[in-house]
């Protein structure tokens, strides 16, 4: 009898049964607060009404229409749909079905509308565990370990960690443009690079938000240098950092190339990438495709997920219940010694745990997640040395249901640091 690889472990020892908005019911019929979302994927929450029906509704239409071979609706209708939400001059789309694809996508059109072999991206970025965009990824060792050599091309420069370096958020952008501009007349010299990529909050890495004047500083710097642009939004994006991109947090900048997956079609496999018609134009023929991108079923959800989005203003709602839950997690946790950090924006916020010396306290941050599910609160750890606990709430989530995150986080602190 067949069973699943040993090396896949669970976050949490739930086994579920049904999903009904922000709270999962197991086996047992217990029900759980789902602050991990699916690891941000189910924005609308479990199973919404509008959801379900528009995905039933398109099962028994068309399920799977080849893009490359013929065309359907959904997916010329969520193309569409997009230019509402999209920056203006992001116009032109391509879908896949995972973040680590889309990732890849957008490197190959950046090299190829560049004719440029190098891209860069950033210290403690996650963006994805296939080959190429395992290569791009510095969130910790797992991704990488046992893969090199991995793909040619790739060059990492600092990530403004502020609390990582003990430095304000204004001296840890100084120095990190400085290096940045350091490496662009050394190790990857600014006319052989192709792309920065860059998260608008690093996800895997730590739920540390990119300061706006250093994504201010790369657009300035991918504009001197003929460099692209691209914004890892896999996690940030539809809403969840209280903004409708992450982003637009640094107010007036546009990215050459969006990344987008996760909440975009609550819980079905699709992503895509975004650019003017002008770049996207410059991929060369043959290098778009795929048998499952954009498939009908996952755009009909899709769709459905923009509705209820724009509909519920779940846009707002991160940004309020989001300020009350990092307003709340950062309250029960004050006077805890082990807590060196609390941060977030939106529906991503995170507690890091250190040491009295300052180094990582990851026994403790495991302690205090795994207290948190004995309670009925599902998260998940994050960080290169997984000492930070994140939040990732549904975008529906209320303020009654993040104080009763709040409460039971309270209650898990306890339990762990007692």
């Amino acid at each position: 009898m067949a069973q699943l690889s040993p090396v896949l472990t669970q976050a949490t020892p739930v086994q579920v049964a049904r999903g009904e908005g922000v709270y999962l019911y197991d086996t047992e019929g217990r029900r759980h607060l789902d602050f991990t979302a699916g690891i941000g994927v189910v924005s609308t929450g479990h199973c919404h009404p509008k959801v379900v029906a528009a995905a039933q509704e398109q099962v028994a239409t068309l399920i799977h229409g080849q893009y490359t071979t013929v065309m359907h609706q959904p997916l010329l209708r969520l193309a569409e749909r997009l230019g509402e939400v999209l920056p203006p001059s992001l116009d032109s789309v391509f879908f896949l079905n995972s973040g680590s694809e889309a990732v890849e996508a957008a490197v190959r059109l950046a090299r190829h509308a560049t004719q440029r072999p190098l891209v860069l991206a950033f210290d403690g970025g996650f963006h994805g565990r296939t080959m190429g965009a395992a290569a791009l990824t510095t969130s910790g060792a797992k991704i990488r370990s046992g893969n090199n050599p991995m793909m040619g091309g790739t060059v990492f420069a600092p990530f403004p960690y502020a609390y990582r370096y003990g430095w304000t958020e204004e001296q840890a952008v100084e120095f990190a443009l400085k290096e940045l501009d350091r490496q662009l007349v050394s190790t990857a010299p600014a006319a052989d690079v192709a792309a920065f990529v860059i998260e608008p909050v690093l996800g895997e890495g730590g739920y540390v938000p990119t300061p706006p004047a250093f994504l201010r500083g790369l657009r300035e710097r991918a504009d001197r240098h003929g460099v692209l642009l691209v914004a890892d939004e896999v996690q940030t994006g539809y809403g969840r950092t209280g903004t409708f991109w992450g982003h637009q947090h640094a107010e007036g900048l546009t990215p050459d190339i969006l990344i987008t997956a996760k909440g975009l079609a609550s819980g079905f496999p699709l992503s895509g990438i975004a650019a003017s018609t002008e770049l996207m134009s410059k991929a060369r023929p043959g290098s778009q495709g795929g048998t499952y991108g954009g498939n009908a079923v996952a755009c009909a959800a899709a769709l459905a997920t923009l509705d209820v989005v724009q509909e519920e203003g779940l846009v707002d709602n991160a940004r309020v219940n989001g300020a009350r839950l990092l307003d709340g997690v950062a309250s029960v946790s004050k006077g805890v010694g082990t807590v060196g950090d609390v941060r977030g924006l939106g529906f991503m916020v995170a507690v890091e745990f250190t040491n009295p010396d300052g180094t990582p306290d990851p026994t403790t941050a495991v302690q205090a997640h795994k207290a948190a599910a004995d309670h009925g609160l599902l998260l998940l750890t994050c960080g290169p040395y997984n000492n930070c606990v994140r939040f990732i709430p549904p975008l529906i989530t209320t303020a009654e249901q993040v104080d009763e995150g709040v409460a039971l986080w309270s209650k898990a602190l306890s339990d762990a640091t007692a």
